[in-house]
């Protein structure tokens, strides 16, 4: 049991040395700026060039993406979307809901 004190008291005073002896940070003031970013700063600088590039990349990446998910959407929408025929609650829910939909839509029109 001795050694174990031992032990326990030599790590407790090198763990308070260690802290002791680390430096004291002053506390740093939150910087507070209730300025308005001004976007017209530095606009001079601007390659706008660059930017119709970039601007170009986007939309052609867009017009890419979502054409491929048309064509798979019209021709092979079984690999997108689930078969939810197979999931019979889900299928029931649904039939029910356009159902009350027809019948309100019937009533209100």
């Amino acid at each position: 049991m001795a050694p174990n004190l031992n032990m326990l008291m030599l790590l407790l005073a090198v763990t308070t040395v260690t802290v002791l002896a680390q430096k004291r940070r002053p506390a740093s003031k939150p910087k507070v700026t209730t300025d308005e970013w001004n976007f017209r700063a530095g606009s001079d600088k601007v390659n706008m060039r660059g930017i119709a590039n970039l601007t170009q990349t986007l939309d052609d990446w867009r017009f890419d993406i979502l054409s491929q998910m048309r064509g798979l959407l019209q021709n092979d929408h079984q690999s997108v979307l689930p078969d939810y025929a197979r999931i019979q609650p889900l299928s029931e829910a649904l039939n029910d809901l356009y159902t009350e939909f027809n019948s309100l839509k019937a009533h209100l029109g």
